[in-house]
């Protein structure tokens, strides 16, 4: 018979918890059996000690079986793919129906924005009526109808994640790559996927801003998905630039509609896309190797195959049925339109991504809290890019907002954001590393 005290003095003292206490604890979590303090002391001792590789299957495996776990009945592999978040990072919207139109099915469970990273689900609640809160038997109708939906988690879902993370918040232990581990792993999981591919980002835009502590995280990430009977893979992207030349969630969906319905290829969005995509694909075995599913994922994206998915979920979803041929007429636009000019001529040399992202957070595109409402429309445009070259007639950025007050308030920061240049730097690879 486990308790909270013997669990905790073993984590405190080092030595090994079994899986019948982890799972006693997780479930414990998820009743209410393991008190506040509990659980603030079982986050602390994790962040200090560390659990070790078996412990920390253990863990995610335990916390996802406190909740729903879906299984499927379908004739294609079900897969995700997840990402540690950035700034301008909008590649699961492009994903999900690129992978859909290629014969996946893929139960996107996501997450909002916190602090300076955009969320998925409000990035897709900047169409009119998109519904991101649904039923597990609807999200699993609408995926074995259409191949994709991209919704929140239910309560059903990973319930112990969810109390543990609230605590984590509030005890400085979020930074913990096996608190990390189990909380993203624990919600995927539980989605029954067959494989999964992980876009751990890095740079001054992501949570992990220094290389190392990227391998760590994608390494742990990899390692207890696959001990839990997950294939997985992880790329290591950069994050030291937007993703995209937006932030904002109106205009980040604007990228992908750009992609969507141009089909051009060109751009870090779709080639991001493309090498994700090929991952995933090749694990779920609907390529024969990765290089392979990104020319799958191209011919999807190129053909509009993934724009006419996309256009089904969004109309499943509750959004319009003629979102495809009418984007530009149904996002939100911003009142005020402000170009952020340079002090002085170069080329953009660095660029404090965080800073971008913050400001899009103070313009009121993100919240500070959970439970903080946002403006939808506001954001940055035509964020210029590493290696650029700027001056009076290309501006650093156009900042979207909802008075001239709110633009002005936040122009010197992001002209501050940006490190000018003589000579034009190399612009960074997209792509650091592959793990897995």
């Amino acid at each position: 018979m486990s308790d909270a005290r013997t669990i905790l003095a073993k984590l405190r003292d080092g030595d090994t918890v079994t899986e019948a206490e982890l799972f006693w604890f997780a479930e414990g979590l998820a009743t209410g059996e393991v008190t506040d303090a509990q659980a603030g002391a079982f986050a602390m001792a994790v962040c200090a000690r560390g659990l070790g590789k078996p412990a920390r299957v253990m863990l995610t495996n335990a916390m996802r079986e406190t909740g729903e776990v879906l299984t499927w009945q379908l004739d294609g592999p079900v897969i995700d793919k997840h990402s540690t978040g950035g700034v301008g990072d909008c590649a699961s919207l492009l994903l999900a129906p690129a992978l859909a139109a290629c014969g996946a099915f893929v139960p996107m469970i996501s997450g909002r924005g916190l602090g300076h990273t955009g969320g998925t689900l409000d990035k897709l609640e900047a169409i009119p009526g998109y519904r991101t809160q649904v039923s597990i038997e609807d999200l699993q109708e609408i995926v074995a109808d259409i191949g994709c939906a991209i919704v929140g988690a239910s309560a059903d879902i990973a319930p112990a994640d969810k109390r543990l993370y609230a605590i984590r918040d509030v005890t400085g232990t979020v930074e913990s790559i096996d608190l990390i581990t189990a909380s993203i792993l624990s919600k995927k999981l539980a989605a029954g996927l067959e494989a999964l591919v992980l876009d751990v980002k890095v740079g001054s835009g992501a949570f992990m801003t220094s290389p190392r502590d990227a391998l760590a995280l994608a390494q742990s990430l990899v390692e207890t998905a696959q001990g839990a009977g997950c294939m997985t893979t992880a790329l290591i992207t950069d994050m030291s630039q937007p993703l995209v030349p937006s932030a904002g969630n109106a205009l980040e969906v604007i990228e992908v509609m750009e992609v969507l319905t141009s089909g051009d290829l060109a751009s870090p969005l779709a080639r991001l896309t493309q090498a994700l995509g090929g991952e995933v694909l090749a694990l779920g075995g609907l390529a024969a190797d990765a290089a392979d599913g990104e020319g799958r994922i191209a011919e999807a994206l190129t053909s509009g195959e993934a724009a006419d998915v996309f256009g089904e979920m969004v109309a499943a979803l509750g959004g319009p049925h003629d979102f495809i041929d009418r984007w530009r007429d149904r996002l939100p636009a911003a009142r005020v339109m402000i170009d952020v000019i340079p002090g002085e001529t170069g080329f953009v040399g660095q660029i404090d991504t965080r800073a971008l992202g913050e400001a899009v957070v103070r313009l009121g595109g993100g919240r500070l809290r959970q439970d903080d409402r946002i403006d939808l429309a506001v954001g940055l445009s035509d964020i210029a890019r590493i290696g650029e070259r700027v001056d009076p007639s290309r501006p650093l950025a156009r900042i979207h907002a909802a008075s001239e007050e709110a633009a002005r308030a936040v122009a010197a920061g992001i002209r501050g954001a940006f490190a000018l240049s003589d000579i034009a730097p190399s612009e960074p690879p997209l792509i650091h590393e592959r793990i897995g």
